[in-house]
């Protein structure tokens, strides 16, 4: 069964081409594609079989082998770095609880910094 790589795949055409290990371009329709993926990421290994359609090759039941890297997966920060932010967060917060038990709000300039460091925080935990 040949393997190769997702060139690019238009999910709002609804396909896409595939290349091939061997160097050759093959067409890729979104019926071939495995039930639940509806639009493979670029990079995206797959194996697949062949079949000469009106075109050229075309793709059959094609398999995922491993999905394509993310970028946001390769920016997070190592887990240790984490460790010492999500610690600060901590300490941050309880800061804002205490206020909010004498029943005050954090002053409008504390309230938006401690917003983007948990937007912050978010973002890499959901990356």
């Amino acid at each position: 069964m040949p393997t190769g790589r997702v060139k690019f795949f238009d999910a709002d055409k609804g396909f896409g081409f595939i290349a091939s290990d061997d160097g050759g371009e093959v067409f890729l329709h979104a019926s071939a594609l495995p039930a639940g993926v509806t639009a493979p990421r670029q990079g995206t290994r797959v194996d697949f079989s062949v079949a000469d359609g009106r075109r050229g090759p075309s793709a059959l039941s094609v398999t995922l082998i491993d999905p394509a890297p993310s970028v946001s997966q390769g920016l997070r920060k190592k887990p240790d770095e984490m460790t010492v932010i999500v610690e600060d967060l901590i300490k941050m917060l309880d800061g804002v609880s205490n206020s909010l038990r004498k029943g005050h709000y954090p002053d409008q300039a504390r309230g938006k910094k401690v917003a983007s460091v948990l937007r912050a925080v978010a973002d890499q935990l959901e990356a």
